[in-house]
């Protein structure tokens, strides 16, 4: 299995530090409002990753985070509960957001349940422990607001700080100089640790003869959550490509800066934007949707998916409404498909078992060459296309339902779950196809826009009507 490292800028063959595991901590949301799709978009490339690592035979142990506290949830519970005590109402707020995250996830086919999720204030202690160590070998300083981090320090050290990304002046400008990213000493300098400030809510913590009551900086979170729970090094290391930095490279430096092994991380695998109007999508322009916006206007949340896996995830994907349709038609095609279990026919044809027994494992090794998603649904759509035209026989079920669920590990996209419709909605079938034969059109497109209305599209083919359930824009 090949991928792309942004540690190495190549793409590599796949090896895990571990004979059969592989190791996975992918970046999660920042619980405080429901992620925009630009967020969800990353996940489900992590999730397709996991997926083909599974199909290569790596059992795959795969941590996300909750980052529950920060300065957005501690603003954003301070201004929605404001009768509550401010570790009370960030509990509250981060917990209600957990809940429609995971809600989100599921939706668009993630299996939530192949995922360890952490959250930050679980790991306070061994985060203060970290900041210890740091300030005890010389890499960390008190100041008068918290705890920083030395660049200076880690490259005296004989570290390299730029391991994924050329550091420049233009990068560490005073833009980026802001919330949880730096402060003191240095521009490049981060906070480990940043002191309470009034109404926020805050964890006991000691160093060096100082009372630091506060809570941890963003950076020291991931560091600590994904060592935790995976060991360092660990293998693969996911998140959008506007993580790299500083984010990214602040987690390599505080989590090597006191270790003789300086690898955090043997893969970086960051995937592209998704774009709006030829922009980045982000609260900060405005210009974003949530998953329920989607939903508002009649899509499925699995055409987002495949939205986000038409496109390789190195590449820019560019979402549009129009896109979105485009997408809503190819799931109701693979509907179409998976709908043939129920409608097999007794006429044998040259389809066999063995060529549907194929279609998994060459999508499996489609997928292996750096997560080739677009050739893997261009290759499904001609399997879909040649199936849809012979149909099945009846004979042949157990092998194309294991055809589906091959198809559903690799690429999440539920088609096992199309079932079969009622005998009231199949008698509405064959009254069209009698409407059909005797040449009735205003009573076959009456039958028709009925089963539409129930939900039920329908496909005429040579062999006869196949039947699928269909979702289109309200």
């Amino acid at each position: 299995m090949k991928l792309h490292n942004t540690l190495t800028k190549r793409t590599d063959t796949f090896a895990p530090l571990e004979a059969g595991r592989a190791r996975i901590y992918s970046c999660g949301p920042t619980v405080y409002d429901h992620i925009h799709i630009g967020n969800l978009s990353s996940f489900i490339v992590a999730d397709t990753l996991r997926r083909v690592l599974a199909a290569n035979g790596f059992k795959p142990h795969h941590v996300m985070n909750f980052t529950d506290v920060d300065d957005k949830t501690i603003a954003r519970s301070a201004e929605r509960y404001t009768e509550l005590e401010p570790m009370e109402a960030l509990k509250r707020l981060t917990g209600e957001y957990s809940r429609v995250f995971l809600e989100d996830m599921a939706a668009v086919g993630n299996d939530t349940a192949a995922i360890n999720f952490v959250k930050a204030t679980d790991f306070i202690p061994k985060m203060q422990e970290l900041v210890r160590q740091l300030h005890a070998a010389g890499f960390a300083y008190v100041a008068d607001d918290g705890v920083y981090f030395s660049i200076e320090a880690y490259r005296k050290s004989g570290k390299i700080y730029g391991q994924l990304t050329e550091i420049t002046a233009a990068s560490t400008g005073e833009a980026r100089i802001q919330n949880d990213e730096y402060d003191k000493a240095s521009a490049h300098d981060f906070a480990l640790w940043k002191t309470q400030k009034p109404g926020e809510p805050a964890w006991d913590f000691e160093l060096d003869g100082k009372d630091l009551k506060g809570r941890p900086g963003w950076h020291l979170e991931c560091s600590v959550m994904s060592s935790s729970q995976l060991g360092q090094p660990f293998d693969i290391h996911t998140g959008g490509i506007d993580l790299i930095f500083p984010h990214h490279e602040n987690e390599i430096a505080q989590s090597t800066a006191d270790q003789p092994e300086p690898l955090y991380a043997k893969f970086f695998v960051h995937n592209e934007h998704l774009l709006v109007d030829g922009k980045k999508m982000s609260k900060s322009l405005n210009n974003f949707y949530t998953l329920q916006d989607i939903q508002d206007k009649g899509f499925d949340p699995l055409a987002f998916r495949l939205l986000v896996l038409q496109a390789h995830y190195r590449s820019q994907a560019r979402f549009s409404w129009e896109n979105l349709e485009a997408a809503q038609n190819r799931l109701n095609d693979l509907r179409a498909l998976a709908a043939l279990r129920w409608q097999p026919r007794e006429v044998a044809h040259d389809s066999g078992t063995e060529a549907l027994r194929d279609v998994p494992q060459q999508l499996a090794r489609i997928l292996s060459e750096d997560l080739d998603t677009p050739e893997a649904l261009a290759y499904l759509s001609r399997v879909t296309t040649q199936l849809l035209t012979v149909h099945i026989e009846k004979d042949m079920v157990d092998h194309f339902e294991a055809m589906l669920q091959g198809i559903d590990d690799l690429l999440g996209l539920d088609l096992m779950m199309v079932s079969d419709i009622t005998t009231a909605e199949k008698d509405l079938i064959a009254r069209r196809e009698a409407a059909r034969a005797r040449q009735d059109w205003a009573e076959s497109d009456r039958l028709r826009d009925e089963l539409a209305a129930r939900g039920i599209g329908l496909h005429d083919h040579p062999h006869g009507v196949i039947w699928f359930p269909r979702s289109s824009p309200a």
